[in-house]
């Protein structure tokens, strides 16, 4: 982690010390009070709250100092204080003087859907050769991604960072703090229409990522998605397709199911050519594991290599790894996230695995725009059309996905409603039966892993 003197971040943001020892030393840094640590540096960001109002709380866990834009009375003489104009603007100017001080490589990965994932597979197969940094959890906007520059430590030589948007400019301005040597774009899908409200938008706002991308640097784009081959000529540099046709430089083919167990199919590199065991359920995961290759690629590590490291890639939390319960039923919690893309191709890859019973349990998809009852209605229609025999929505766009389910031919005993996923984790346990097959998926917003975390409670293995 960078560790930093008072006087260093003060020179650092053009900042004003205003009290505490200039040599006191900092080495975490923090925006939410909830998460306070002792020792940290709080930064009091002014948004839809000020922050400036929580550093009390934040000190009374053991934050030693805050970075301030305004005067705030009471604290004891000891906790450290930097004034400065913008306290947005210094974390992210102290993020980028860390880098400058870090030689090292920095991939960026942006797309609508599978970010994490591909982050998470480029990591782990860069460790391979480097030392390597990444994002925490989503941490990808303009504080999440500062915030993780700032545990960069000495010895790291590649940073992987999640870049998002959600708006015009702001995936340019995170280039700008972290200027990728190698850009990533893994597809561009109708997500977050609340902001961009086409997809002609939101492929406009993916596309400042390779503005964004340092002069001689690479990019690695879905060969597959036409929006994405749309925007790549944007880049004058070097390109590598990753997809499963046959114009990709990196490519799968000859995809076998192994039920439970996960994937099979060959790995495509230029020449070269391997057979790979894929431990995860999910299709779309093949499309983030090729676009990690197209780092590692571009990173040269040996062909050779990849393929041995990717058997051992381990699913990641709430985000579709398959969780045995008792009475042989199988929980799949992809809890994390969802939008409609995602949702329809889970349904339909997930819907030929072993079970008595498959059950969807589905929470609203959030930031939909004008569309998000279409959007439910279509998802409905998806989970009696692969073959799932009970449904459970959770939000006030349940009823569009039940009413989906049932003009599709679903049994409306099969469909259970409710508002909350507090209240849906309360009854659940008493709708699945021996044998289950159980998706729990929802956006973020709805918490669809209370209910996850409460089938795991109530019918783990003994």
């Amino acid at each position: 982690m960078a560790e930093l003197r008072l006087d260093e971040i003060a020179v650092k943001t053009s900042g004003r010390i205003v009290q505490g020892d200039r040599n006191h030393l900092f080495h975490k840094f923090n925006i939410d009070s909830r998460l306070s640590e002792p020792g940290e540096l709080f930064f009091a960001i002014v948004a839809k709250r000020n922050g400036h109002d929580y550093i009390p709380d934040a000190a009374s866990k053991g934050a030693q100092g805050a970075v301030v834009s305004q005067d705030v009375p009471g604290l004891g003489r000891d906790f450290a204080l930097v004034q400065v104009a913008d306290t947005i603007a210094a974390l992210q100017t102290l993020a980028k003087a860390v880098l400058r001080e870090h030689p090292l490589k920095i991939v960026g990965i942006t797309g609508s859907i599978g970010k994490t994932t591909t982050k998470e597979f480029t990591a782990s197969l860069l460790s391979q050769e480097f030392q390597v940094h990444k994002s925490e959890g989503n941490f990808n906007n303009s504080l999440g991604l500062p915030l993780s520059l700032l545990k960069l430590s000495p010895g790291h030589e590649v940073t992987v960072l999640e870049m998002g948007t959600s708006a015009p400019g702001e995936l340019l301005g995170l280039t700008k703090i972290a200027p990728p040597d190698v850009s990533v774009i893994t597809n561009i899908n109708p997500v977050h229409l609340e902001f961009f409200h086409s997809l002609e938008g939101i492929a406009a706002a993916k596309k400042e990522i390779l503005e964004g991308t340092k002069k001689g640097g690479r990019a690695v784009l879905n060969g597959d998605d036409p929006m994405v081959r749309k925007i790549a000529p944007a880049w004058k540099g070097k390109v590598i397709f990753f997809g499963l046709s046959s114009g990709c430089d990196v490519r799968a083919s000859a995809i076998k199911k192994m039920g439970l167990a996960g994937l099979e199919f060959d790995l495509h590199l230029e020449n070269r050519k391997g057979r790979i065991r894929f431990p995860f359920l999910y299709e779309d995961y093949v499309y983030n594991l090729l676009a990690a290759v197209g780092v590692c690629h571009a990173f040269s590590i040996p062909f050779e290599k990849i393929v041995r490291e990717i058997p051992r890639l381990k699913p990641f939390p709430r985000r579709g790894g398959l969780i045995p319960l008792g009475r042989g039923i199988q929980l799949i919690d992809d809890s994390y996230n969802s939008n409609p893309k995602a949702l329809e191709d889970v349904l339909k890859g997930l819907s030929g695995l072993p079970a008595k019973r498959k059950v969807a349990v589905l929470g609203d998809m959030l930031e939909l725009g004008d569309g998000e009852a279409e959007f439910h209605l279509r998802a409905g229609e998806q989970v009696a059309k692969c073959g799932w025999d009970v449904l459970v929505t959770i939000g006030r766009l349940g009823s569009c996905m039940a009413e989906g389910a049932l003009s599709a031919g679903m049994d409306k005993d099969r469909i259970f409603s409710f508002s909350r996923s507090e209240e849906a984790a309360e009854r659940i346990p008493s709708l699945i039966q021996e044998g289950d097959l159980v998706l729990v998926k929802g956006s973020r917003g709805i918490r669809t892993e209370i209910v996850a975390d409460r089938l795991k409670e109530v019918l783990k293995e003994n």
